[in-house]
């Protein structure tokens, strides 16, 4: 880091140029968040620069645009291996630098976390050190961004807050705080701001892209103190022309050519990704019943509902990065009637679980969720990685709980949740491509609470629930005792089946349990149901592990035999 600081000011506009060239160089052979953190190339060395960090704290809000940062503080080598198993995170990790003040990878927690940070420095009685929080427009409307700033200015906290304003979330920023910071973009300076009312001092706006701009600004902060808040005004995907141009598909993109931005050529005969299944049923589904609605948290494009937008454009409802609000918001519309589809990701729902329980389940309302992103997600991590959903709505009264081995099943379940249903339903589906290319089948609709058998056997029945269903499938049909393996698709984890699980434990001298989620799912349940009914076979239950784990996009240590 010294040799950054000790780097002329004028020769740092190259710099900013060999890191932009190395995240793209990196990222267009393996994917990853492109368009971010090209947007904060220059944000990012002045930072560093001014300040002294890892001394001085500095947290990357969400954390998908830390590429620069990680690049700058001594993992450049290890870049190349960005986002893959053994490599380092594609978010800042604390056990992977001491530069990486705060995991980060949802959004709005900076500031809270900086907060507790430069109130305990005070307490400390270091009242030098500096705590910067980097946080974008679309990440400070969560309630939790405006819970800290409701407290942070309560306080004589050394916080300096920078408003990373590039007026995007994946999607573009939505909001009546959007307008607002819109209305700050043309007002240079203005004293009278909603963060001035809240005792946070206001300064803004400065070009996020001119270096000798950034630098004055930030240099100035240096000696202040109390919370203030800097409103940096930035491009995503600055300096990518294709990445400028296209900003919602190169938030993330698959590989392209790193000269032109064009994406390679994909393979056209692979079948659907699960959220374009999601999307295209949705959407026709909308156009049959015009009581079904679709709301997400700014994962419009991510969650596969850009076509039912553009065809329903008054019944899709970004409501931005507000999980609670999205949850209980579903729950108004369910209240009056209406169908709605909350989609979010199984990650993100942790985020609502209270509104989960209070607003939807306690009131009995009719909500479906549609939870993308269920089990293991590759890349993103362990940050990302769906696996605690089965576990934390088992638990629920009134929900219903399913999870589809296949994109027809999903898009069955999903026309099956529209009936309408009694009460919610929670249907969880992974990350990807599904197996089937003829999925778009006739709707059908399923039998709530029943399961399905998939192969027949003679001494072990081996329960599956989800897309994990065909990687056991397979493992059976390797097996050099194949025939001794029933398989059995649960299909609900609630209600279960109960009629097929008499026969099973009747039939069979062992079971086996697979579910792509810890302790707590499928396995359990079926334990509790073997010990209110007295059945004694053995059962062995295979989850993943009690651990966080890193970079994985399969769960392959089965281990049936």
């Amino acid at each position: 880091m010294q040799q950054l600081r000790n780097t002329p000011i004028a020769a740092l506009p190259t710099l900013a140029q060999q890191i932009r060239e190395r995240i793209i160089e990196v990222i267009a052979t393996r994917g990853g968040h492109l368009g971010a953190s090209l947007g904060v190339v220059e944000l990012t060395i002045a930072l560093h620069y001014v300040f002294n960090t890892p001394d001085d704290v500095l947290v990357w809000d969400v954390g998908h645009q830390c590429y620069a940062h990680k690049i700058l503080t001594g993992r450049d080598a290890a870049f190349a291996h960005i986002r893959e198993r053994g490599g380092i995170s594609g978010f800042p990790k604390r056990s992977e630098s001491e530069y990486d003040a705060f995991g980060t990878g949802h959004s709005s927690t900076s500031l809270s976390a900086v907060l507790g940070m430069a109130m305990a420095s005070a307490l400390e009685g270091n009242t030098q050190r500096q705590h910067i929080a980097v946080i974008g427009d679309a990440s400070i409307v969560s309630g939790m961004a405006f819970e800290a700033l409701n407290y942070a200015g309560t306080t004589d906290a050394n916080m300096l807050i920078i408003l990373n304003d590039n007026a995007m979330a994946i999607d573009p920023t939505v909001g009546a705080l959007k307008n607002y910071f819109e209305q700050l973009r043309q007002r240079k300076g203005a004293d009278e701001t909603f963060f001035n009312d809240l005792n946070i001092t206001y300064k803004g706006t400065v070009d996020g892209h001119n270096l000798p701009e950034l630098l004055r600004s930030l240099e100035a902060e240096k000696n202040e103190r109390g919370v203030r808040l800097l409103h940096v005004l930035t491009t995503k995907g600055k300096g990518f022309a294709k990445a400028e141009a296209q900003q919602v598909s190169y938030h993330s993109p698959a590989l392209f050519d790193k000269i032109t931005g064009e994406p390679l050529p994909e393979n056209r005969s692979l079948p659907a990704k699960y959220q374009e299944v999601v999307g295209q049923t949705l959407t026709q589904l909308a156009a049959l019943n015009p009581k079904i609605i679709a709301i997400t948290p700014a994962m419009s494009s991510g969650s596969g509902l850009t076509a039912m937008h553009q065809s329903f454009p008054h019944r899709v409802f970004d409501v931005g990065i507000a999980e609670q609000h999205a949850v209980t918001f579903a729950a108004g519309w369910a209240a009056r009637g209406f169908i709605p589809y909350c989609v979010i990701y199984s990650t993100f729902l942790q985020r609502a679980y209270d509104q989960l329980i209070h607003d939807v389940a306690l009131q009995n309302l009719p909500v479906v969720f549609c939870i993308d992103r269920a089990g293991l997600v590759g890349e993103d991590g362990a940050t990302h990685h769906g696996v605690f959903d089965m576990a934390f709505l088992r638990p629920i009264p009134n929900l219903i709980i399913a999870s589809p081995r296949n994109a027809t099943e999903l898009r069955h379940l999903l026309y099956t949740a529209q009936q309408p249903l009694e009460h919610p339903i929670a249907i969880r589906y992974p990350r990807g491509r599904c197996n089937e290319k003829h999925w778009q089948q006739p709707f059908q609709a399923l039998p709530i609470g029943k399961g399905e058998q998939l192969k027949e056997g003679s001494e072990i029945a081996v329960l599956t629930i989800g897309a994990i269903a065909e990687e056991v499938a397979e493992q059976i049909q390797k097996s050099t005792t194949a025939e001794k393996y029933a398989h059995y698709d649960m299909r609900f984890l609630k209600p279960l089946d109960e009629e097929m699980l008499h026969h099973i434990f009747q039939k069979y001298k062992k079971i086996i349990t697979v579910e792509e989620g810890v302790t707590g799912g499928l396995g359990s349940a079926i334990a509790e149901f073997a010990t209110q009914h007295n059945y004694t076979i053995p059962l062995k239950i295979i989850t993943l592990p009690n651990e966080f784990m890193g970079v994985m996009s399969r769960f392959t240590d089965l281990s049936i035999g």
